[in-house]
């Protein structure tokens, strides 16, 4: 009896690839990791419709006293609300393209850090150092 002959180029036409690994039909796991599925939609959605109400009830009900924690209450649930946008809607992780998007991502962070620091240094050291204005020096400007 003669051995079955394992034509490579058919297997590729018909959206099917040899035992190296490869597709298996017209949909792979790749894909169902690129593109989330209808109950990741609704979980990301009603973490942010969540972490979108929070915050305004903080806000509108005037439940913090102070501003100054309010604002940092806000900044935090800000922060959370990227995170699932990223994870649920954009679909980025650790796994996905190798690893470049999460690489990617904390190379992104490092500059907005550095960029957001350094202008407020910037700033307050210009507000610091400048010279007072006074009223009798505001009439004499041109």
């Amino acid at each position: 009896m003669s051995q079955p002959h394992h034509d490579p180029h058919a297997a590729h036409a018909a959206g099917h690839h040899d035992e190296h690994g490869g597709e298996h039909g017209p949909h792979t796991e790749h894909d169902e990791a690129a593109h989330g599925s209808l109950r990741d939609y609704v979980i990301g959605f009603v973490l942010s419709v969540i972490l979108t109400a929070i915050p305004f009830w903080l806000v509108m009900g005037d439940v913090i006293s102070g501003s100054g924690t309010t604002a940092l209450v806000i900044l935090g649930f800000a922060v959370v609300q990227i995170v699932v946008q990223m994870v649920y809607f954009l679909h980025m992780n650790a796994r996905s393209e190798g690893g470049w998007n999460l690489l990617a991502l904390i190379f992104t962070l490092v500059l907005v850090v550095i960029v957001l620091s350094g202008s407020l240094w910037v700033m307050h050291h210009m507000n610091t150092n400048m010279m007072p204005v006074s009223p009798h020096d505001m009439r004499n400007l041109p």
